[in-house]
């Protein structure tokens, strides 16, 4: 009967602050991986395969633009994890509003 006057939440010793923790720790953990291999992943791929393949560029050429696929890819990267940053930020203030 005393379980139910106790919000499930703090029975299990999470509060809200550490689940929304947690989701912004994975959050963040996310997109470090996207940086780390969206970008190289590019670079390699495109360097190979558009650039070098199908292009037919010297060496030298492709390893200049794959590189710029790759710088583009971080900025596409780092605008994704701050928009979805924002997002989740103001839907934590807005849900921490109405209690």
């Amino acid at each position: 009967m005393w379980m139910s006057t106790y919000p499930q939440s703090s029975i299990l010793g999470f509060s809200r602050n550490e689940s929304s923790l947690a989701s912004t720790l994975k959050t963040l953990l996310f997109f470090t991986a996207l940086m780390i291999t969206v970008p190289i992943g590019l670079y390699f791929t495109t360097k190979s395969y558009v650039f070098e393949g199908a292009f037919g560029m010297s060496a030298r050429d492709s390893y200049f633009y794959a590189a710029i696929v790759a710088v583009v890819a971080v900025h596409v990267v780092l605008a994704l994890f701050v928009y979805v940053a924002w997002n989740e930020g103001s839907r934590q203030w807005r849900e921490g509003k109405q209690d």
